[in-house]
């Protein structure tokens, strides 16, 4: 057992006599260089047990590494290779933005070079061919997340733009004075404010679950909350500060148990594991293009499409319509009807091209992979004095949270920290 400077980590190696060389880690990493000779500088020879050579190893050569799906899929995204203050840019904000895989900005690059034409109002060809695409990416949306038919999926601005849609359709129509929705202490302020604003306007009570002490979601607590004044249940799936990952199958069946809604805001999920609309059971579902490798400007609203059918319209204007006379309208089914407009063409085009990316990799090996980030990560921040983790312990696979960490340092203000780490991060790295 010896320190490589050269492999960074403790390791044993074995050479039996073969064409191939496979080193194996104390970690558990395994390094191979197939049908290559490999050349080491050692400081000792030891025989061991079995008869093969143990060497202590101070550099190896020849030899490539079993790639991470980090390695491997880095050099998608141009952004990441440049430079940033003097170093190779390492970009760690993707809770609040990810960067955009080539292939998406190439969908973007084809639609507004090669058929940019509004949609589903022209019988030319670029008009014909952009409302194809244009569909086609809402077909990828709804096989992606399981939705049981395209017409589920609306296209919005954002998540922010989705909650409001459902606040300002199915809630004014649906809440009274007295009416209650339960939400949590850690929902994003999307999740907050637009259900404020329809309280004032309904009169209609929100109360708050708190956390427990592992700063997860107070299942209890949320129970106990639930009665036949509940109509609507809305929170997080992952939390985007805690990491925390909400049981949404066993909230709908609370929740339904009593008559209400749930609203699943799954910002922080779709992009990072594998979700089944139809087995988490929930009414509403929203997500963002922007944190799933697609462009800014564009969003998703799932609903059944019983629930959907019976919303009124959200804004007024072209698409969403059937006929419009002086005195009145009459209505397109859903998702037209909640997509006045000309909509943002090229922004759904680069989101069914991040989906078909994600699709590519693979969710089952994106949570997989995420998940030993996560354990990694947290156990690594655990070790640094002084650092306040928020949110669960990772769990002995990283199952209990999210691959991101939000922490604060004692006596260290949080923007003077994060400005000394964008600036000296990769002289941390390099130590």
């Amino acid at each position: 057992m010896a320190t490589s400077t050269h492999l960074g980590l403790r390791h044993a190696l074995v050479l039996p006599q073969s064409s191939s060389t496979r080193v194996v880690s104390s970690s558990g990493l395994s390094l191979c260089k197939e049908f290559a000779p490999v050349k080491l500088k050692c400081r000792g020879v030891v025989r061991s047990a079995r008869g093969g050579v143990v060497k202590a190893v101070v550099t190896v050569e020849n030899y490539v590494a079993e790639k991470s799906l980090g390695e491997i899929t880095k050099g998608d995204f141009p952004i990441l290779d440049q430079e940033v203050n003097g170093y190779k840019l390492v970009y760690l904000d993707n809770a609040a933005t990810s960067q955009k895989p080539e292939s998406v900005l190439k969908a973007l690059r084809d639609y507004y070079g090669g058929y940019n034409a509004n949609v589903h109002r022209g019988v030319h060809a670029l008009s014909a061919k952009a409302t194809d695409e244009y569909e086609a990416a809402r077909k990828k949306i709804a096989d992606f997340i399981k939705a049981p038919t395209d017409r589920e999926i609306v296209f919005t601005r954002n998540a922010s733009e989705a909650i409001n849609l459902v606040a300002y359709t199915w809630g004014l129509t649906n809440l009274k004075e007295g009416d209650e929705i339960i939400l949590s202490v850690a929902e994003h302020h999307s999740n907050i404010v637009p259900w404020q604003l329809v309280a004032q306007k309904t009169g209609a009570v929100l109360r708050f679950v708190e956390l427990t002490s592992e700063e997860t979601l107070d299942l209890e607590q949320l129970k106990g909350f639930l009665n036949e004044r509940t109509k609507l249940v809305s929170t997080f799936h992952v939390s985007n500060v805690l990491g925390a990952i909400n049981p949404i199958a066993d909230i709908v069946k609370w929740a339904h148990a009593v008559g209400a809604k749930v609203l699943v805001d799954a910002c922080q999920s779709v992009p990072h594991m594998p979700v089944d609309v139809q087995a988490l059971g929930a009414d509403f579902l929203v997500a963002s293009s922007h944190k799933m490798c697609g462009p800014t400007g564009m969003g998703f609203l799932w609903g059944k499409s019983e629930v959907l059918e019976s919303m009124p319209p959200f804004l007024g204007g072209g698409e969403m319509i059937v006929d419009v006379f002086l005195d009145r309208s009459t209505y397109a089914s859903p998702p037209s009807r909640f997509e006045a407009g000309t909509p943002a063409i090229g922004e759904a085009v680069g989101l069914g091209a991040a989906v078909d990316y994600l699709n590519n990799i693979g969710m089952d090996r994106i949570h997989e992979y995420e998940m030993e980030l996560s354990k990694y990560l947290y156990e690594k921040m655990s070790e640094i004095p002084n650092v306040r983790i928020y949110g669960p312990p990772a769990g002995d696979h990283g199952e209990r949270r999210a691959s991101l960490c939000s922490f604060t340092v004692e006596g260290i203000h949080a923007t003077d920290l994060s400005t000394f780490l964008d600036q000296q991060v990769h002289h941390l790295l390099s130590l």
